[in-house]
């Protein structure tokens, strides 16, 4: 094929962090219209690229042992690569034929992984995250959201961990104060997305505005299709988490809840981070891994999570 340039991009195994560099890759998409793509990925992350323009081939690498990573070898060692992107930084793409490969280091503290991935490929501007939606895919997710006017508050209250979870009744108390009567979204609706595992979260939320005013997604669409639901949305509410990230790719402006995580990686790249009075050193002192059942969450008050979504709306109407 005259002219074609093939592009390798193994997308890290962490489908948050995926979604993080995704608009490096897109910015590779939209500067090579000569490029066809080949995207590895996790279980997790793979799917997220399912809809890429000129997307020719997309592999699962269901795990990360030796053996998995030789049988990726044999599926891509024949194709002369024009370039090799490599966002898990492993030595594959040092053993293949290519013109240019460009491989992620170590994670740089206090960096932001957008700002990361951008680095990767010596880009110029710093792209925003991106997830490409095809029709089928935004005609899946609009099925389920009812027609009806007036703005959309959409709330992701899952996270991976219980430290990372801020209650329930919190994201309600905001949900009621900015689509209730006098609210910069007043008369809106409510969109809940995450998983099936994210309903009793759900159940305390829904309850802030009237039952047919909630547009309640768990569990019912692909995270893809969750990214193409939250277009619609005027503002997204939600923790270090990677429904928090779809909406950033989906051009939602975002408002994301933070304790014992690092903001400056992960912070709503279109959006802010609100903590409470702990910073992450002092969450570490008291669980150095991260990983104890502790509800790290419980000092972050609603009313400064509302302010900053207040201000933040307040910016964008101006």
């Amino acid at each position: 094929m005259h002219g074609r340039f093939p592009i390798l991009y193994i997308a890290e195994a962490d489908a948050e962090e995926a979604v993080l560099s995704s608009g490096a890759l897109a910015q590779l998409v939209e500067a090579i219209p000569q490029a066809t793509f080949t995207v590895v990925g996790s279980p997790a992350s793979a799917p997220l690229f399912a809809d890429l323009p000129r997307l020719q081939r997309l592999i699962t690498l269901d795990r990360d042992g030796r053996w998995d990573w030789i049988a990726l070898w044999n599926q891509v060692r024949e194709t002369n690569w024009g370039l090799v992107v490599d966002m898990r930084g492993s030595t594959l793409s040092g053993k293949l034929r290519r013109q240019r490969r460009a491989v992620k280091g170590k994670t740089v503290p206090g960096v932001h992984l957008v700002e990361q991935a951008a680095r990767t490929l010596q880009l110029d501007e710093i792209p925003a995250p991106k997830l490409f939606i095809e029709r089928d895919t935004q005609e899946a997710a609009d099925a389920l959201i009812p027609p009806g006017g007036g703005p959309i508050l959409a709330i992701g209250p899952g996270a991976d961990w219980i430290g990372k979870r801020w209650p329930a009744d919190r994201y309600a108390k905001v949900a009621i104060s900015l689509l209730g009567e006098g609210g910069p979204l007043a008369g809106g609706r409510l969109m809940i997305v995450g998983e099936e595992a994210d309903r009793d979260a759900a159940q305390t939320i829904r309850s802030a505005v009237k039952r047919d005013r909630v547009i309640e997604l768990q569990g019912r669409l692909t995270r893809l299709q969750t990214a193409a639901a939250l277009s619609h949305a005027d503002l997204y509410l939600g923790g270090d988490s990677l429904w928090t990230q779809l909406a950033v790719a989906a051009g939602v402006p975002a408002v994301a809840v933070f304790g014992p995580s690092d903001e400056t990686l992960k912070r709503p790249w279109t959006g802010v981070a609100v903590r409470g009075p702990r910073s992450l050193q002092e969450f570490q002192e008291l669980d150095p891994r991260l990983n104890q059942h502790i509800q790290h969450m419980m000092d972050l008050p609603y009313e400064r999570v509302l302010k900053a979504a207040k201000k933040l709306l307040a910016e964008r109407a101006s």
